[in-house]
């Protein structure tokens, strides 16, 4: 009898079955690490505008306080819009992310900052599962 060479079939099965339980695992955790990265770009592009205002807030500039700044990013690769609302009571800057081209934990969800000038502080929130929140907004 020859003396064969190579893998038997279980032993191949054994090793498809190993890598698909492997994918199993790995797949939604980079499909939560993709999410979380998205979502940090509008925790950052709505961090950027918190100096500025603060700043305005300091100085007392009556009715242009909580105004973007000219020239301030609106948009990013996943985030369609960035606003910034409010008076003399606090400033809410919102960061919305796009309905397409994201990740679907975070499609058309927000990251807002709140600015309270009697304190001075930012709290932060997002309607944003628990998994993909950024640390500082949780």
């Amino acid at each position: 009898m020859k003396n064969q060479k190579g893998f038997t079939l279980i032993e191949l099965m054994i090793v498809v079955a190993i890598i698909a339980i492997l994918a199993a695992i790995a797949i939604p955790q980079y499909n939560d690490y993709t999410a979380r990265a998205q979502l940090s770009e509008a925790f950052t592009l709505a961090s950027g505008l918190k100096t500025p205002i603060a700043e305005a807030y300091a100085q007392d500039n009556a009715g242009t306080s909580c105004a973007k700044p000219t020239g301030a990013v609106s948009t990013g690769k996943y985030v369609a819009s960035l606003t910034a609302t409010g008076g003399d009571a606090g400033c809410v800057v919102a960061a919305t992310m796009k309905t397409t081209g994201v990740n679907e934990k975070v499609n058309g969800k927000k990251v807002e900052l709140t600015f309270v000038p009697a304190t001075g502080a930012w709290t932060c929130s997002t309607d944003a599962p628990a998994e993909v929140k950024p640390k500082a907004c949780a």
